[in-house]
């Protein structure tokens, strides 16, 4: 029962959301904010992705029983029965969290929180996931918003936040791309027109290496606003891990190269956040 509610509430995407606030936080000169307030805000960014997580479950539950990877779904077997009771739960979690972040940080916090669920669950699962290509590049907002959220426990936005905040907006479209290009003909029969599915493999690939590219290269700016050699060390690594495999998929489209890629953006990504923690942890 705990594994089912953690799918459902997406809880591993949760904590990644989690982690990318307290990179927020803590990617600024000088000392930081509370360990409380970073603990307190990184656990309303959590609540407000497992709420935006259980609508999207909630929500689709008639079209995922066409997706392979997503017909055994509680809501889409009838494991849990879709009714107001769930959605009050969703509803309960979004405000506790945007409440826990307007008390333990500010208002631009909480704002920031609640806009992460927003264009998650409202933006992108309801309104453009089935009616544009641009479905992802928008919904990517979601991420950057909980960067912003740690961010703004503090005055001042500081540069190196904000340019992490791009980078989880450019990382992205790759990532989801790369795991429709595998799941094609899944994302076919759902109706979802994600970029493989509207697109054909040479365009595609030509695309994805393209944003890779431009994320890399955004990655690699914040050692100009203070981040330190750890940083540049897993930008670059990582950066170029991601770059590689996304041209082995731009030149051989296939499931398996476009699974290495995928994976290769969650790796580029884990190494940027860890090494933000690792040199906060050893100013």
């Amino acid at each position: 029962m705990l594994r089912t509610l953690g799918s459902v509430f997406k809880l591993r995407i949760g904590v990644f959301v989690a982690i990318s606030a307290v990179a927020g936080a803590l990617a600024r000169p000088g000392s930081a904010p509370s360990p409380g307030v970073i603990a307190a805000v990184a656990f309303a960014t959590l609540l407000s992705a497992a709420s935006a997580g259980a609508f999207n479950h909630y929500y689709e539950r008639v079209t995922d029983r066409n997706m392979a990877r997503t017909a055994n779904r509680p809501f889409a077997t009838g494991a849990f029965t879709a009714g107001p009771a769930w959605l009050a739960v969703m509803a309960a979690l979004l405000l506790g969290s945007v409440l826990l972040a307007a008390w333990s940080a500010n208002l631009l916090a909480a704002a920031f929180v609640f806009l992460g669920a927003f264009v998650y669950g409202c933006v992108y699962t309801v309104w453009l996931k089935r009616r544009t290509v641009w479905n992802i590049v928008i919904g990517g907002l979601s991420g950057s918003f909980a960067v912003l959220a740690g961010a703004a426990i503090e005055p001042g936005l500081s540069a190196e936040a904000l340019i992490l905040a791009v980078v989880l907006f450019l990382w992205t479209p790759p990532h989801f791309w790369s795991l429709a290009a595998a799941l094609r003909d899944d994302y076919k029969a759902a109706g979802v027109p994600m970029l493989p599915v509207v697109m054909d493999d040479r365009r595609t690939g030509q695309i994805i290496l393209a944003n890779t590219v431009a994320l890399v290269a955004v990655s690699l700016l914040p050692p100009l606003f203070g981040a330190g050699m750890l940083y540049l060390a897993a930008a670059a690594i990582g950066g170029a891990w991601f770059i590689a495999r996304s041209v082995a998929f731009a030149r051989a489209p296939s499931r398996a190269t476009a699974m290495s890629n995928f994976f290769a953006s969650l790796v580029q990504l884990s190494l940027l956040l860890a090494a933000v923690l690792i040199e906060a942890m050893l100013a």
